[in-house]
Formats: C-alpha cells, structure tokens, sequence
C-alpha cells in the first residue's frame, strides 16, 4: 500500500520571525527572497493555496542598492482618478519620500493577487533606519543567498 500524501493544514503552520539587513542589498535579488519566505517555499511543507510562510522584518531599506540608471529611469505612477491625475516619481525621489514602499511594492508584485497574496504581504514589516519593534517576537537574521 502507497504512502500517504501529506497535506499542510492551518493547525501545521509554525510561523517564525526572520530580520533582514537591506543595506547594500540589491533591491529585485532582496525582494524575490524575501517573496520566498513569505509564501513559505523554502519550508518542506510549502502549500500553494495556505498562507504557509514567516514574518519578516526588513531594517535599513533606504539603503538598498540598485544597479544601472535605475535611480533616474525607474517610475512609480499613481493616479488620483481625476482627469490629468496621473503623477510619477523616481526611485530616487521614492527612496527619499517614502522608502519602505519602494520595498514593498517589489516584493507585492512577487506575490499572488489576490486575498492570499495580501495575507501574506501583511506579514512584511519594512523599516527604514536600523531599529525595530519586533524584538518581542526574537526575529533570527535570515541567511541571504549571495
């Protein structure tokens, strides 16, 4: 007789904190990885359909790096729903505004649409200096491929 096939439940899911340094760190590399975590791929008991992933707790993201022109040629639009409402804003001016939506729509655009992929987007926690107040939870420092 075959074995049987395990399927992840919502009572299986152990959730963990994980802290992530993004200084230095390229922004597109960053962001797949944390999606990763997110999603819950790097777990063995990974489920498409469950929000199956860990917190993660980004610091420093107005320090991440980008190759290229991207600080003058990357756009982020915006329209107000008016008529001539449409505004755009470099990554550079984005980095200065407002850094940690930079972060987070990288890794949004990772993640699927829909109500599974807002659950686990909440689980992002993106600062732009280099405190937290997540130390209650004891988040470990995520191991970044190189």
């Amino acid at each position: 007789m075959p074995s049987k096939t395990f399927v992840t439940k919502p009572a299986d899911i152990n959730r963990e904190w994980w802290v992530v340094d993004a200084e230095g760190q390229t922004l597109g590399r960053l962001a797949t990885q944390i999606a990763t975590v997110l999603r819950g791929k790097n777990k063995p008991t990974y489920s498409p359909h469950l929000d199956a992933g860990d917190f993660v707790v980004v610091v420093n993201c107005e320090k991440v790096a980008v190759t290229g022109n991207r600080m003058e040629d990357k756009k982020y639009y915006r329209h107000s729903g008016y008529f001539g409402g449409l505004t755009e804003v470099s990554l550079r001016d984005q980095l200065v505004r407002k850094p940690e939506a930079v972060l987070r729509e990288a890794v949004r655009g990772m993640l699927p649409k829909g109500p599974l992929g807002r659950a686990q987007l909440a689980k992002l926690k993106i600062y732009a200096g280099a405190e937290h107040p997540h130390s209650a939870q004891q988040p470990q420092p995520l191991k970044l491929q190189e």
